[in-house]
């Protein structure tokens, strides 16, 4: 049985492979779990007395299959827990990650199980983001953000970037979710921000760090 930090390590460290494709750094990781760098090295070592990881000092650290097994899992459970919470408990985008932070710890396959069942299995989270199925695997769509499309694209919105509740508020605001159809209007030559329509209807200007954070795929 691993820890709920265990958990947490696991799960950061499989996020910021993803991200990067190769090997991540105690720094690395101590900014993504926000703590210190001597604390992440305590864990490292056991992470790595447990076979989960594989991490030598200075040369980064990357996953065994069994590191990744558990990582996997508790991604899957967190982003069930979301789409859980979302369409059954009438919670908001916003609010779904920390409540499911919490929930993605319970070890019990046949919950999740049937939570998937009772989901009809579905294949991405509220934010975009893919659910692992029960062995692992991805199902994963070609999507990248709108500020690396060009003007007249027509797109539709398929995930965000940054889960954060200020961010998503925004969204919500701006009238933006995903599966909208968004037609990118003007590109802004001085800062790259962007003037889109938003299902043909509504039309809004957004900078261009909000336009990284949206993803995208061409309809």
């Amino acid at each position: 049985m691993n820890s709920f930090t265990e958990e947490n390590y696991l799960k950061a460290i499989y996020k910021l492979i993803e991200q990067n494709d190769e090997a991540v750094s105690t720094n690395a990781i101590a900014k993504k779990m926000n703590t210190k760098a001597a604390s992440v090295t305590d864990m490292l070592k056991k992470l790595s007395d447990k076979k989960l990881i594989h991490y030598q000092k200075y040369q980064g650290v990357t996953l065994t299959a069994k590191g990744e097994k558990v990582a996997l899992s508790v991604i899957r459970k967190h982003r069930l827990w979301e789409m859980f919470l979302l369409e059954k408990l009438d919670f908001k985008w916003d609010e779904v990650h920390d409540v499911a932070e919490q929930l993605e710890h319970i070890n019990s396959d046949k919950l999740i199980a049937q939570i998937d069942k009772f989901l009809n299995y579905p294949k991405f989270d509220p934010h975009g983001d893919p659910i692992p199925d029960v062995n692992g695997k991805i199902q994963t769509q070609k999507s990248k953000s709108i500020a690396n499309f060009k003007k007249n694209d027509v797109l539709v919105m398929t995930g965000v970037v940054d889960h954060s509740t200020a961010f998503l508020q925004y969204l919500d605001k701006s009238g933006l979710a995903l599966g909208n159809e968004i037609k990118i209007k003007e590109v802004i030559e001085f800062d790259r921000s962007l003037q889109i329509s938003i299902n043909k209807k509504t039309t809004i200007f957004i900078s261009n760090d909000v336009a990284k954070n949206i993803l995208a795929i061409t309809k």
